[in-house]
């Protein structure tokens, strides 16, 4: 039997929940008694069909980060929290979006979901992703893993991501959908989960 997408993320999001609600305390205290702000950071991103939704995420970065700065981070840029730092480098910070796919915002598998800055820079071919559910995870992530070292070489970190980064994985994306499967889906996942 074919299973969808939908049932997919649901089979592994509402037990994942419930086992790493522990985790998410931890964390939630950490991030507390690092510098006393919020514990989550929400930032409006674009969805499916163009749609907009807020984002679930440890917050890694100081209060504000996005009025100190540019909409992406460079190597060891200075907004990033202690903590924050330790959530970056092993990807704990994305755990709170399997909120987004409990709520179908979100999908495990998928395209990252940019912020609207970035999307309306999209060229016609490029906009096709939107016709893809966005996903905590896929192949783009992984081979970009370390894009905030990727870019900190870069005489312009945001000319260089837009010009080269974006549509590197907006091609991934739109080359992966067309044969995706739930099958490898779940080998994206053990990737990301062994991925460095």
């Amino acid at each position: 039997m074919k299973v969808s997408k939908r049932v997919f993320d649901l089979v592994f999001v509402i037990p994942g929940l419930i086992i790493l609600f522990p985790f998410f305390v931890v964390v939630a205290i950490l991030i507390k008694i690092d510098d006393g702000g919020p514990v989550f950071f929400r930032q409006e991103r674009v969805g499916h069909k163009g749609r907009l939704f807020r984002i679930w995420k440890f917050r890694t970065m100081v209060v504000d980060a996005e009025k100190k700065g540019m909409k992406i981070t460079v190597g060891q840029d200075s907004r990033v929290t202690r903590i924050g730092r330790i959530l970056r480098k092993t990807k704990l910070d994305e755990f709170p979006q399997l909120f987004n796919v409990l709520l179908g915002e979100m999908s495990l598998v998928g395209p990252r979901p940019e912020v609207k800055y970035y999307v309306d820079k999209y060229n016609e071919a490029q906009k096709e992703v939107l016709n893809l559910v966005p996903g905590i995870t896929d192949l783009a992530s992984i081979k970009y893993r370390n894009e905030s070292e990727i870019l900190a070489n870069s005489s312009n970190a945001e000319e260089s991501y837009i010009s080269d980064i974006m549509g590197s994985k907006i091609s991934i994306n739109l080359q992966y959908a067309s044969k995706a499967t739930r099958i490898s889906d779940f080998i994206v996942i053990l990737k990301t989960l062994s991925s460095k």
